[in-house]
C-alpha cells in the first residue's frame, strides 16, 4: 500500500508543512526535495530507485513496502545540526512508542531497525535550507528484507493506516524539529531516555580507528560520549559482554 488522501495529509499538518506533494516514483526523495522544494515542503513517493542513506549507503525498498518522505525546513541557525538527525528518530519512537534508539539514528524493534534516516542541508544560491528524509518500513514480505538485522512494522505485529501513520509522523517530526529551532533542553533528555546505546559497551568506528568502551552519554550536542571523549560522527556496533 501507500498514502491514499494527500490532502487529507496536508489539512491535518498544516500547522508545521504548508505543502505535501505525492509521486509515484521519485530518484531519491532527499535530492528532488533539495532541488525544487522550499521550506515547510514534505515530498512522498511510492517507489525510490535511488534512495541514499547514512554514510553513503543506498536505501532501497520494493514499491509500497515503505513511507518514504522527505521534508524541508529552513535553516535558522547552524548550532548542533547532530541533534536534527536524532530529533527525527524521536519523532518516529513518539509514533511507535515500542521502538528505541541505536546512536545516531537507527530506529529498532526488538533489535532490528525498521528506519532510515538522513539529513543533508542546501547552502546554495538561496537561503540555507535542510532535508531530513526518512524511510518507515511498514509492509515487508520477510524474504525481501535487505539484511537479517532488518524489520518492519508489520513483520513486529504492528499494522497501521497509511493515512494516518504518516499524519502523526509528520506533527511529531513538525514538533522535534521545532525543538531543535528553539534549542529546547527538552530534546535530548526525550532522546536519552529511549536511547538503547547510552551506557553500552560498543565499538565506535571513526575516521581515525576504532574506539572501544562504554558510553557515557549522549551530550547536549547530539554527541556521543565514549571513554570521557565526545565523537560528532561514526558507525556504532553494540557488543556483547564476551566481545
Amino acid at each position: 500500500m501507500t498514502v491514499q488522501d494527500v490532502a487529507r495529509i496536508q489539512a491535518a499538518v498544516a500547522e508545521y508543512w504548508s505543502e505535501v506533494r505525492h509521486v509515484e516514483v521519485s530518484e531519491s526523495t532527499n535530492t528532488e526535495l533539495l532541488a525544487t522544494g522550499a521550506p515547510g515542503t514534505v515530498l512522498i513517493a511510492d517507489q525510490q530507485t535511488s534512495g541514499k542513506g547514512r554514510l553513503g549507503r543506498v536505501w532501497e525498498a520494493p514499491a509500497g513496502a515503505s513511507l518514504l518522505m522527505s521534508v524541508a525546513i529552513d535553516l535558522p541557525h547552524t548550532d548542533d545540526l547532530g541533534l536534527v538527525s536524532l530529533a527525527a528518530g524521536l519523532a518516529v519512537v513518539d509514533v511507535v512508542p515500542q521502538a528505541r534508539l541505536k546512536w545516531p539514528n537507527d530506529v529498532l524493534l526488538n533489535g532490528k531497525k525498521f528506519v532510515g534516516i538522513l539529513g543533508e542541508i542546501d547552502m546554495r544560491d538561496r537561503a540555507p535550507m535542510l532535508v531530513v528524509g526518512l524511510g518507515v518500513n511498514i509492509e515487508w514480505e520477510e524474504h525481501r528484507l535487505p539484511t537479517d538485522w532488518s524489520t518492519a512494522l508489520n513483520l513486529q505485529g504492528i499494522t497501521v493506516d497509511w493515512d494516518e501513520f504518516t499524519i502523526e509522523l509528520l506533527r511529531a517530526l513538525g514538533q522535534r524539529l521545532r525543538q531543535w529551532r528553539d534549542k529546547d533542553a527538552l530534546l535530548i533528555r526525550a532522546y536519552r531516555s529511549v536511547s538503547l546505546t547510552i551506557g553500552q559497551r560498543v565499538r565506535l568506528e571513526t575516521h581515525s580507528g576504532d574506539v572501544i568502551g562504554v558510553v557515557d552519554d549522549v551530550d547536549e550536542h547530539g554527541e556521543i560520549v565514549v571513554n570521557g571523549t565526545s565523537y560528532s560522527t561514526g558507525d556504532v556496533t553494540h557488543l556483547r559482554p564476551t566481545d
